[in-house]
Order: structure tokens, then C-alpha cells, then sequence
């Protein structure tokens, strides 16, 4: 009992703070036809547990980084996980170098319905909100998706926390 205790709490302590394989290749991906390039690197971005406690965002090991190619940064990019009806997804925001969006993308989504979250019309909607800009209202600058509320709200909070975490951190130097 002890063997399968201590075994858990390895696995916990190993993945709590990294992201999945899976989640991390379907981003590469994106990342690689966003800026149409196969030679880029992430550098992460580290946020101190203080400064990550004072953020509504989670910051975790390697969730924020920058984007690099060569010798000149692209822009930035961060993987969250939000929750939705019954389950959660996984999106990436990719940022430029202002912490302007410049595309967001729903990784994984695990529900029957509300997928529509994904359609890359929709999400366009967040292009251009910037760290520090006005925050984003559902049904004022967020369209509602009938089937798919929950995921909305939670996409749009999600977006809206990062944003401000973002000037927070911005703003308290650190970074």
C-alpha cells in the first residue's frame, strides 16, 4: 500500500506542473502554421509562486513562453485548461509581442456538445484584445453559441483572466 502510495504521489508531483504530451504536439503544431515556421523554439516564461498567487490565471512550470526562431522572438504563447458543462478543455493563445492576441485555439475539447467553441470563426473574436485593454463581455463583444453557453462564458473568463494575469505581471515586473 505504501509502494502504490508513493508511486501516486511521484505520478502527481511529475505531471501537475508540465503539460500533456498530447496537448503540447497539437500546439507545436498550431505554432508552426501561425508563424509558418518548423524551426522554433518556446523558451518558458518562469512566474514565481508569489506572483502566480497574486494572478487569476494559473501560471504553471511551463504554460507561458516565448515564442522564438533563431535569434528573433515571434511573440508569446499560453496553454490553459477551463472547465465546460461536465469536463474541461485545453486552448493555446497566442500572443505577439505586446501581449496583443493573435490567435486562439481550443486544443482539446471533451464534451458531446458545445464543440462549437472551436470553429476558428468564432474564436476570431478574440484576436486584437490586448493585456491591459477592456475586458470582454459575453453577449456585448463575445457572440453566444446556443448549445454551447457554458464553454462560452468559460472560454471568455478564461481569455479575460490570462489578459488581466498578464497585466498584472506586466505591470509588477515580472517578467
Amino acid at each position: 500500500m505504501k509502494l502504490l502510495v508513493s508511486l501516486l504521489t511521484l505520478f502527481l508531483v511529475t505531471t501537475a506542473f508540465s503539460i500533456p504530451e498530447k496537448i503540447e504536439k497539437k500546439a507545436d503544431k498550431v505554432i508552426a502554421k501561425f508563424y509558418e515556421t518548423e524551426s522554433f523554439n518556446k523558451k518558458v516564461v518562469k512566474i514565481s509562486e508569489a506572483m502566480n498567487a497574486k494572478t487569476a490565471a494559473n501560471f504553471k512550470e511551463d504554460n507561458l513562453f516565448e515564442i522564438i526562431d533563431g535569434d528573433k522572438k515571434l511573440g508569446y504563447g499560453y496553454i490553459g485548461t477551463a472547465p465546460s458543462k461536465t469536463a474541461t478543455f485545453e486552448y493555446l493563445i497566442l500572443f505577439d509581442k505586446d501581449f496583443i492576441i493573435t490567435k486562439s485555439k481550443v486544443l482539446v475539447y471533451r464534451e458531446e456538445y458545445g464543440g462549437e467553441i472551436s470553429s476558428k470563426r468564432w474564436l476570431q473574436q478574440f484576436d486584437g484584445a490586448t493585456a491591459g485593454g477592456k475586458e470582454l463581455k459575453y453577449n456585448e463583444d463575445i457572440i453566444p453559441i446556443s448549445g454551447a453557453t457554458i464553454s462560452v462564458r468559460s472560454m471568455t473568463k478564461a481569455i479575460n483572466e490570462v489578459l488581466e494575469s498578464i497585466t498584472i505581471l506586466k505591470t509588477q515586473k515580472a517578467f
